[in-house]
Formats: structure tokens, C-alpha cells, sequence
């Protein structure tokens, strides 16, 4: 008979940190003793890559009142803002920073509330393999060893790809393959007024611009993507669409909608009947993307991903409107420029790099003192543990390989189809939800994992 529930989390950046919290709260009031064993390379737990600036300027594209920690309560960060000096409502674009204190502070409160029933053990470790049976998991750690428990949760986070992997030299040290792997407390290196190349043109680099011409009166910026399209801005003052939930169209509208050309025909048409009310149509469809991802074959979501996704990130994935302004008069003042194309051939000077870009009007070469990639997400499972549950069968590829196939829960579907007692968490579960990685979904996908674990251990104390 289970006597407690023992979790072990993987990843304690802000989906582990989300999924703690909510495993937390969930145990305490169906009054289950809950033993969390928290995995956490950074050491850090909480703020993960995301959240870990210092840069003031780097502003959350999420109005503060849809970034609550707390799925029944709202206006809970609003009110830490609040509380910590910041004039700050459900509207405004706050720093990202914040947002990371905010999620270590939530954390530790939440400890605290359940310090009678459960126990939260802390691991600044890494975890080296994992595996699972019938009756629970056991994650081996590099330092500690292998710890058992009933379940673990996985939450690795957004993995980033390496484009100029094989290209330029292991180790160069004015290559950035991952801006964000360190804290932000002042100008980075890369801001030392040299020119500098940006590999991706999302919020990213937008951040990245920003700080580097800040820092650096006469630094050039130079950003190159596929299509060369920049984010959109959110609107000033406005925290969200009214009635947000409800289906541009009515629900009949997007169940008629079968097949990539179905989809496109209906935002068209949806956008055309009012253009100034884009924003709002973008709010209304994102809680029903999962349902529509799921309507589509999988041929289908493969030419989303490669024709369409960007169209839909730079409309979905808006910067606030103090980024975007920035951003904005950095292009006129023609400090950014952003280049369509790709990068085709590297070759490494003494203090930088020659560029040749492959853009739709000819080869551009570029002679830059610091490359940066901020290209985002990995389009496979690529993280080693991940790799590992595949091969061995304990996990499968989605149908489109962005991450792992999962049940309606959470949990890691095997090679045959049953459910383990392992659950993924935001990015690992894109390639079936399509909408994964933002804080709403995350926190959503929190709060049912909690209540999954939590009612099994409530069952198996019962038999």
C-alpha cells in the first residue's frame, strides 16, 4: 500500500518549477504526503533559461496578467509585482527577470504552506538515465545515484539547435551558440562595439539587439533568418481579448476544418473580414490549437512547420510594445538589419568571422567580430535522457518528431503505445499540441499532472 507520493522533477526551470508548485498544492488538499525530489543542474530552481536576465530591457511578450504561477488565481503576479514596488497591472509588459524571481519566491512559498505533508529535497544534479516499470521510476543522478520514486516528470525545456554545427570550429570563442546559458547582469561580451551577427530574427535577438547597441554607441547588429521577418507588437494597454476562449467562427467553424488547406482558407477569410482585428483573432484560436493540430495528418503538420509556423510565431509570439518600438528605430536608425536568407559559408578571422549570406538577391558577405545563434527550438529529440527512452522503448517520437508521444495527461506513451509513469511537460509535447511552450499552456499541463499523480496515489492506497 502507498503511503506517500514520491515525485521526482527533471528540470526545474519554469515548467518544472510550474509542475513542483502545482504537485505541491494538489497533494496538500486531497491531504497526501508528497516526497519531491527536484532536479536542477543550474542549481537555480526556477527561473530557467528564459527568466535568468538581469537586462531590465528584456521585457515579457506576455501582458502580466495571463503569467500567474497559480492557475486559480489570476492576478496572484500582479500582486507580487505589487508587492515588490513595481506600478504594475494586469497590462503591463514586465521584466523577464522579475518574472524568474517570481517563480523561485512561488516555489519556496509553496514549501512552506506544505511543510507538513510533503518533503522537498533539492538536487543540484544532472540526470544520467531513467527508467521505469509498473510500479514507479528510477532517475539515476551523476553525483547522488539512482533515487526511486512512484513517478518523474520531465521538463527539460526549449532546446536550442546549433545551425553552424561542423561549420565553425568547436570551442571558437566569439561563437554564441546559446546567449541565455548565463545570467545577465550587465553588458555581455559579444557588446563590445564590434559588429555583430545574429543567427534567428525572433524575440531573441530582439532582446540581444537591444543590449548590444546599448551597451555600445556605434555596434551594428545584423540578424539573418529564412524569411527575415521580425516579431509583432502587442498592443499597448490591452491584456488580452475579451472572451479569448471563444472560437473565432463558432465551435462548427473549426470542426469543419480537416486539412492544412481548410486552416488557412478560414484565417484568411476570418482576417480579411476585420484586418485591424488580427490580435484578436490570433487570441481567439490559440486555446483551440491543440484541437485543430490534432484535426490535421501528419503531412499536413509537416508543411505547417515548414511553410506556415513562422507566418504564425512572428503573430502569435508578439513583443511587447516597448521592445518592438526599440527595435523599430534601431532598424531606421540602421543599427539592425535584417537580412532573408541563410548563412552559407563561415570562415574564422583573427578577431571574427567573414559571412557569406545566401539571400534571394545573391551571396552577401558580411565581416562581423561575434556570431550568435538564437534559432530556438531543436526540430528532434535531442536531449541525451530523451534519446535514450527512445532507443530503449520506454518513449516514442511524436508523429512529427518535435518530442515525445503522450497520453491526454501527460504521461510518456511507450514503443507499444501504453502509458509509464513518466510525464512530459511543455516542449517535449509540441509535436502533438503544437501549443506547448508558453507559460498558460505550461501551467495547464502542471495542474493536470498534478492531479494525475496525485489521484493514482489515492487509488493505490485504496486497493
Amino acid at each position: 500500500m502507498a503511503e506517500a507520493l514520491r515525485v521526482v522533477v527533471v528540470g526545474v526551470g519554469a515548467g518544472g518549477a510550474l509542475a513542483a508548485i502545482h504537485l505541491l498544492r494538489a497533494a496538500a488538499d486531497r491531504d497526501v504526503r508528497l516526497e519531491l525530489v527536484l532536479v536542477d543542474r543550474s542549481g537555480e530552481f526556477g527561473p530557467g533559461r528564459a527568466y535568468r536576465t538581469g537586462d531590465p530591457d528584456h521585457l515579457l511578450n506576455t501582458a502580466a496578467g495571463k503569467m500567474s504561477a497559480l492557475a486559480d488565481d489570476a492576478d496572484h503576479f500582479v500582486r507580487w509585482s505589487r508587492g515588490g514596488g513595481r506600478d504594475a497591472d494586469a497590462t503591463a509588459f514586465l521584466p523577464r527577470g522579475d518574472y524568474g524571481r517570481y517563480l523561485v519566491e512561488t516555489l519556496l512559498a509553496e514549501e512552506r504552506r506544505a511543510h507538513r505533508a510533503a518533503v522537498v529535497d533539492r538536487a543540484a544534479d544532472t540526470a544520467t538515465g531513467l527508467s521505469a516499470d509498473e510500479r514507479g521510476v528510477t532517475v539515476d543522478l551523476a553525483r547522488r545515484g539512482p533515487v526511486r520514486a512512484d513517478f518523474a516528470v520531465l521538463a527539460p525545456g526549449v532546446g536550442g539547435g546549433d545551425p553552424l554545427a561542423g561549420v565553425v570550429p568547436a570551442g571558437a570563442p566569439r561563437y554564441v551558440r546559446d546567449p541565455w546559458d548565463g545570467r545577465w547582469d550587465g553588458p555581455p561580451a559579444v557588446a563590445d562595439g564590434s559588429p555583430v551577427l545574429v543567427l534567428g530574427t525572433g524575440l531573441s535577438m530582439m532582446d540581444l539587439a537591444g543590449t548590444v547597441t546599448r551597451a555600445h554607441p556605434d555596434a551594428v547588429v545584423h540578424a539573418v533568418s529564412r524569411h527575415g521577418l521580425l516579431p509583432r507588437s502587442h498592443r499597448a494597454g490591452q491584456a488580452g481579448t475579451p472572451d479569448a476562449t471563444a472560437p473565432p467562427g463558432g465551435p462548427e467553424a473549426l470542426r469543419g476544418i480537416g486539412s492544412l488547406g481548410d486552416l488557412l482558407g478560414f484565417a484568411r477569410r476570418c482576417v480579411a473580414a476585420d484586418p485591424d482585428r488580427w490580435r484578436e483573432f490570433v487570441d481567439r484560436l490559440r486555446p483551440h490549437a491543440p484541437g485543430l493540430w490534432q484535426q490535421l495528418d501528419v503531412a499536413d503538420r509537416r508543411r505547417f512547420l515548414d511553410r506556415v509556423n513562422r507566418y504564425w510565431d512572428v503573430h502569435r509570439h508578439r513583443a511587447a510594445p516597448a521592445t518592438h518600438r526599440r527595435v523599430r528605430a534601431l532598424v531606421g536608425a540602421g543599427r539592425l538589419r535584417v537580412h532573408r536568407g541563410r548563412v552559407h559559408r563561415v570562415r574564422c578571422t583573427g578577431d571574427g568571422f567573414d559571412v557569406d549570406l545566401a539571400t534571394p538577391g545573391g551571396t552577401r558577405s558580411l565581416r562581423v567580430g561575434w556570431l550568435v545563434n538564437t534559432t530556438g527550438f531543436r526540430q528532434d529529440v535531442g536531449d541525451p535522457l530523451l534519446r535514450d527512452l527512445v532507443a530503449d522503448g520506454t518513449a516514442r517520437p511524436d508523429r512529427v518528431g518535435l518530442g515525445v508521444a503522450t497520453g491526454g495527461d501527460g504521461r510518456v506513451l511507450d514503443r507499444r503505445g501504453a502509458p509509464r509513469r513518466i510525464f512530459a511537460l511543455g516542449a517535449l509535447r509540441r509535436g502533438e499540441l503544437f501549443e506547448s511552450t508558453a507559460v498558460p499552456e505550461i501551467r495547464n499541463q502542471a495542474v493536470t499532472i498534478a492531479a494525475a499523480a496525485v489521484d493514482a496515489v489515492a487509488r493505490e492506497v485504496r486497493t
